[in-house]
């Protein structure tokens, strides 16, 4: 029983730090982008709909989702 609750709680707190990681990950994104950073308008427009996929994974509850749309994005912006 312990065990079953420990394991439960520390999804839990997994969880949550992705949750709170999420944000920061848009901003850092949101930050890169508005130094209008050089690539063509296919690999922009990508890298804005990973942002926007981002957010709504992370909005549904979509923790780990958000963060590897997020980490691609970042990816392609060099960051």
């Amino acid at each position: 029983m312990k065990k079953s609750l420990l394991a439960l709680c520390l999804t839990a707190a997994a969880s949550a730090a992705f949750a709170h990681g999420c944000p920061g990950e848009m901003k850092a994104v949101d930050a890169k982008l508005t130094t209008a950073p050089k690539m063509s308008e296919d690999d922009m427009a990508k890298v804005k709909k990973l942002r926007a996929d981002g957010e709504a994974a992370h909005k549904s509850g979509q923790h780990a989702e958000s963060m590897k749309l997020l980490a691609e994005a970042k990816k392609m912006l060099g960051i």
